[in-house]
């Protein structure tokens, strides 16, 4: 049996999110070529996801004419494979003018011969909020290749580079809708020529033409013929009769684009009995004030502006109003929950009201009681509620829908996180009492919703809404979903500590300053998280606020556990656990005794350690909360392998890490892995303890945690060394050793350093001789029981140096 050596300290245990996760990994690790980082690699589709084929493609539009020599062009491209570059077509015009209706339409009828199937994203350029990031777009198509949410690596590069090994030996199609830049493009286009990519924007995109080969198709508005065949298409069945030179007339109106002529053609349906000519004179009508009021800078905008005036003009007053109120909704698609709240109706009207607008091609449904605008009809949308929505209307709409997502995000608190103090909420507006019967239902919302966090935060402070921009932000933070790539907690939290201050709430301003000492905590960040932990404390303790000074003292003792300054996190730990046990809370208490014994383990006082983590284990089990059972059990774990009790170090480690998965959090499941790394290798499974170092890496690439990336990076080296390929060890460790470097952590930097020595003292003892001595340099500060003897362990290596 090999001998198990200590120091392989792992700090902390983690903050708590929540995401989901399917499957066991069985994917091999391999160093590779480390000068630009570490990477795993697996085939995924193949072993996780049971070869699963992505058929993303929206359907193709109703009625779709005309547009033969474009779609010859791109039919042409089917025998065209650039031996040099993907296929790319970009297909590009003004708004309105049919660019995704050909894509879609093409694409359906091409994606036969695409065998491995065909991805899809709307990147909304143009919408009015924030376009798709291409880290976002990468996200989804992954996962929809059957990449694991958390392997997706959270950097743009790292990301495109799976996307393109994904796509290696595919034949796929991929469609980009609304590209509004070509840097928004380029991470997203495969690196064979086996796959397709078309394009659709309303640039030119020229730096894909110069440096991607890519073939430009503009669409220009239809000629007279073809409008006439669209709108006979579209009306034959109500309207059959109808004068061909008036249907001219009506497509000038439209300026023949193919977005205008649907909206009139809709409009016509509607009035089966009405003659064309006195359609004609009323869109005439509108179209002449629309014209007074715009500024006449883009004809054709204008007069597609003026096809939704004549349509909006038919609606019924509560359509109406509900279409121009979901022009305030902050982000880019919405639930029929926030559309109910905007136009203060129930969830039954408003699905009525939001069928109407769908059947008007005023509003697109994408899913189940899920909807979004077609970004010049949201434009359009908001310009109405400008114009006939006071002040006052628009302000009470945008404080229904916060006081909803407010409400939603306490109500999926109550289940993420049951134990995390709630903030006080006022009654809700609407009905919110009981939206989520499970916990999957609550994460799965969080999850559908999670694009819309920061825009709705956002327009809640620049409304001023300061009250709401603090809750919303500090409720958010309690009930994160996983796959939140697009969004930045800690702009998050800081939007949140701005309106709290605005507002001078001193409660609300403690609580935003603790949500970011966690979250730069959990970004590596550890001098931010005690500066904002500590200014928590000080509000606390100003507030005479004892509960919240006690939770503040133990966020700074598990951040300067985190740190490795262990007398520190011993000394803030005890304060608050006296605090915690003088209020009566045995909750925290547990919680405060499970970290004090996770200080004495990484001291090396076992004893100690063990006494006062199976005392709190105990009080957790009782208490019934499975993040805290879970980090105990992870330290019995840990404690278990240092005495050389392997079986009961792999059982508490595999207990930790099917709570993990119970939970779906991805950050509790790639701390908690590395135990059960440890104790798989330790028994002589090399294979399976691989596979946990695997999928811990790639979770904590996910959520951006390097540092514990490097944890496992630095444990599947152990795992190559003892397999005698002391090279790829080497790799591992010296990639290992410079994260832990670059992020200041100097004690997992010598434990890495001290790794390093051993696989190269294999084969150059004078290199390992160096590694030992910069070791040894980086533990020189450390007196606990731990450090004193890893000391030793080196200076024995090194001959009594």
């Amino acid at each position: 049996m090999e001998t198990i050596k200590e120091g392989n300290d792992r700090g902390l245990p983690p903050g708590e999110t929540h995401a989901e996760m399917s499957g066991h990994s069985r994917d091999v690790v391999q160093a590779g070529n480390v000068s630009g980082g570490v990477h795993f690699y697996g085939q995924w589709r193949d072993k996780r996801q049971g070869g699963r084929t992505p058929r993303q493609l929206l359907a193709a539009i109703k009625g779709f004419v005309n547009r033969t020599d474009e779609l010859g062009r791109l039919n042409a491209a089917l025998a065209e494979e650039s031996p040099t570059h993907s296929a790319v077509y970009v297909i590009v015009g003004t708004a309105g003018v049919g660019k995704t209706s050909l894509a879609l339409q093409w694409a359906n009828q091409a994606q036969s011969n695409f065998p491995d199937g065909q991805l899809y994203i709307n990147l909304r350029g143009y919408d009015p909020g924030e376009p798709v990031k291409p880290e976002e777009a990468l996200h989804r198509f992954l996962s929809a290749l059957g990449v694991p949410s958390a392997a997706v690596p959270r950097d743009r590069e790292s990301a495109a580079a799976m996307y393109r090994s994904e796509l290696a030996d595919r034949r796929m199609l991929i469609v980009l809708d609304n590209a509004a830049t070509v840097s928004q493009v380029r991470p997203l286009l495969p690196g064979n020529s086996h796959c397709l990519t078309v394009v659709t924007s309303r640039s030119r995109l020229s730096g894909l033409a110069v440096h991607n080969g890519a073939v430009r198709l503009k669409l220009d508005a239809l000629i007279e013929s073809e409008c006439v065949v669209l709108l006979r298409t579209l009306t034959a069945e109500y309207r059959p009769h109808d004068d061909t030179e008036e249907l001219v007339q009506l497509a000038a109106l439209c300026a023949r684009l193919p977005l205008a002529l649907r909206v009139a053609a809709e409009r016509a349906v509607c009035r089966p009995h009405m003659r064309l000519d006195e359609l004609i004179a009323d869109l005439r009508d509108t179209s002449a004030l629309w014209n007074a009021l715009s500024t006449g800078d883009d004809e054709d905008e204008g007069a597609v502006r003026s096809v939704f005036a004549w349509s909006y003009r038919a609606l019924s007053i509560d359509c109406a109003r509900m279409f121009r109120l979901l022009g305030l909704h902050p982000g880019a698609d919405f639930g029929i929950g926030a559309a109910a709240s905007l136009a203060e109706v129930s969830i039954r009207q408003a699905r009525h009201l939001l069928d109407s607008l769908v059947a008007a091609h005023m509003v697109e449904q994408k899913a189940p009681d899920r909807y979004e605008f077609h970004d010049l009809l949201r434009a359009y949308a908001r310009d109405q509620a400008l114009l006939e929505e006071t002040p006052e209307s628009r302000l009470k709409a945008l404080e229904r829908v916060l006081d909803w997502y407010i409400h939603m995000t306490d109500a999926a608190q109550v289940w993420i996180m049951p134990k995390r103090e709630r903030i006080a909420l006022d009654l809700p507006h609407n009905g919110v009492s009981t939206p989520f019967l499970t916990y999957d239902q609550a994460v799965d919302w969080t999850e559908l919703e999670q694009s819309n966090f920061l825009p709705v935060v956002h327009a809640a402070l620049q409304a001023a809404l300061d009250k709401q921009a603090w809750q919303l932000s500090l409720i958010l933070w309690s009930t994160r979903p996983p796959t939140a790539v697009g969004i930045d907690w800690i702009e998050l939290g800081q939007l949140g500590l701005q309106a709290s201050r605005r507002l001078n709430d001193r409660a609300g301003e403690a609580g935003s300053l603790k949500s970011l000492g966690f979250t730069y905590a959990s970004a590596n960040q550890l001098a931010k998280s005690v500066e904002h932990h500590e200014a928590a404390l000080a509000v606390y303790v100003e507030l005479g606020d004892r509960q919240g000074e006690a939770a503040a003292l133990n966020a700074i003792g598990i951040t300067h556990l985190r740190s490795r300054d262990l007398p520190a996190a011993e000394r803030r730990l005890r304060q608050a656990g006296l605090l915690f046990e003088s209020l009566g809370s045995t909750y925290w208490s547990a919680v405060v005794s499970s970290n004090l014994a996770s200080v004495y383990y990484h001291a090396g006082r076992l004893e100690e350690a063990d006494e006062v983590g199976i005392r709190a284990l105990n009080l957790h089990r009782e208490l019934g909360n499975k993040n805290t059972i879970g980090n105990a059990l992870y330290l019995r774990s840990c404690i278990h392998l240092d005495r050389g009790e392997l079986e009961q170090a792999l059982e508490a480690a595999q207990e930790a890490y099917e709570i993990a998965l119970s939970l779906r959090s991805h950050a509790l499941e790639g701390f908690w892995l590395l135990a059960l790394g440890d104790a798989q290798h330790a028994l002589g499974r090399g294979d399976e303890a691989l596979v946990s170092y695997q999928r811990s890496a790639v979770l904590h690439r996910r959520s951006g945690n390097r540092s514990r990336e490097a944890l496992a990076w630095q444990a599947a080296g152990r795992v190559y060394h003892r397999g005698g390929r002391h090279g790829e060890a080497a790799d591992f460790h010296r990639q290992a050793a410079v994260v832990q470097r670059e992020l200041g952590f100097r004690w997992h930097e010598a434990t890495a350093l001290e790794d390093l020595a051993e696989a190269l003292s294999e084969s150059d003892a004078d290199a390992g001789r160096e590694q030992w001595r910069r070791a040894l340099g980086l533990i020189s500060d450390y007196s606990d029981p731990r450090a004193l003897r890893m000391r030793q362990r080196i200076r024995e290596r090194l001959g009594g140096e």
